[in-house]
């Protein structure tokens, strides 16, 4: 297979005490890297790799007004100019009723995270990552989301990410993609009463937030690579499209 020699590698730059967390499978889904750190900790492991796709949980640049442009044609936006500052991925997405954040046309009115987010992208162009696209090329990239991509192999809204039940449905879906993780169902069996009575629950079976995000971003990256009829673009290339784990989107979610 054209890329069995390829790592695919999910990073989610969340914020927080360690704002990069990173996953990296091979092309059989054998989960090899799930770790967390600073950005120089990711370009370090991303440096390393000979063939690597990289999925990114974050916004490449800023809109370009493309939103404010066309609202006339637009049903979903109100008339504030508030309302109409995001780029068109992310009107489109919130348009099928998956609520994700806006990116301003000013870095400067962005959240750090996300203006991290930027930063990073740029020193991705500095190892030699370049947008994925049908030209050969061994280390590429591509932007995503968490939650739409969640909400997609899902075909509904997840539940909270941050909630017991959340984190286990999102570790189930990726689980039920093929992916060779823990199974989120040994939390079951390992649940007891004298354990409940506690508050002693088996909380190292799951993955965190960050981890399931960083997840579901390194499976993107991997059928980008593997099966790219089953992945979908939304939104401009001019403001950087985010790219699905899905073959065709449901008008609502």
């Amino acid at each position: 297979m054209l890329f069995d020699t390829h790592t695919f590698i999910g990073v989610d730059p969340s914020g927080g005490r360690k704002p990069f967390t990173y996953a990296a499978f091979d092309a059989q889904g054998h989960l090899l890297t799930l770790a967390d750190g600073e950005m120089e900790d990711v370009l370090a492991f991303l440096g390393g790799q000979q063939a690597a796709l990289v999925a990114v949980n974050a916004p490449q640049r800023p809109n370009s007004g493309l939103v404010r442009e066309t609202r006339q044609s637009l049903p979903l936006l109100h008339q504030s100019g508030r309302a109409q500052d995001m780029r068109m991925a992310e009107h489109n997405l919130r348009e099928r009723g998956i609520n994700v954040s806006a990116t301003p046309a000013r870095r400067e009115y962005c959240s750090a995270w996300v203006q991290s987010g930027f930063d990073f992208y740029r020193r991705l162009a500095t190892l030699g990552y370049q947008l994925h696209s049908n030209e050969k090329n061994n280390r590429t990239f591509v932007e995503t989301h968490p939650q739409a991509c969640f909400a997609v192999l899902l075909g509904q809204l997840p539940l909270s990410r941050a909630s017991l039940e959340g984190r286990l449905q999102r570790q189930l879906i990726l689980s039920e993609q093929g992916l060779r993780i823990r199974d989120p169902m040994d939390f079951f069996e390992e649940l007891t009463r004298h354990k409940i009575l506690k508050g002693n629950l088996p909380l190292e079976l799951l993955y965190t937030p960050e981890q399931l995000d960083a997840l579901a971003a390194a499976h993107t990256a991997w059928l980008v690579a593997t099966k790219p009829d089953e992945t979908t673009l939304l939104g401009d290339s001019a403001e950087g499209q985010i790219t699905l784990p899905i073959r065709e989107l449901k008008e609502k979610y």
